[in-house]
């Protein structure tokens, strides 16, 4: 059964694909720490599906911050100039889909 949260992480990667690698002509350790962030929401979403009880939920805490952090990266990259919001306008819907979703497993 799939998990609709770890379904919309993994198309967040997938849409962050070519941004990532644009980005990464500008500044590498913003894209690392981007590409760090992206994958802790998917690990982390998919560590607590196996969880129970509070630990599960700090877990999906932790994909939110990554979720948070993801965001910011995006806009560092705007606001630099290295990439534009025609962009980044999938992976914005994907996450903000998805810290719709994590706040409703966390509240």
């Amino acid at each position: 059964m799939a998990f609709d949260a770890l379904e919309v992480s993994v198309q967040l990667a997938q849409s962050l694909r070519a941004p990532l690698v644009r980005l990464g002509q500008y500044d590498r350790d913003l894209v690392n720490q981007a590409r760090r962030a992206t994958n802790g929401i998917a690990l982390q979403v998919s560590e607590a599906r196996a969880r129970v009880g509070k630990d599960r939920t700090h877990l999906w805490r932790i994909a939110a911050g990554s979720a948070d952090e993801v965001k910011t990266a995006l806009r560092l990259a705007e606001a630099w100039g290295y990439l534009d919001a025609d962009a980044l306008a999938e992976s914005r819907v994907l996450l903000d889909r998805l810290q719709a979703m994590l706040w409703k497993l966390t509240h």
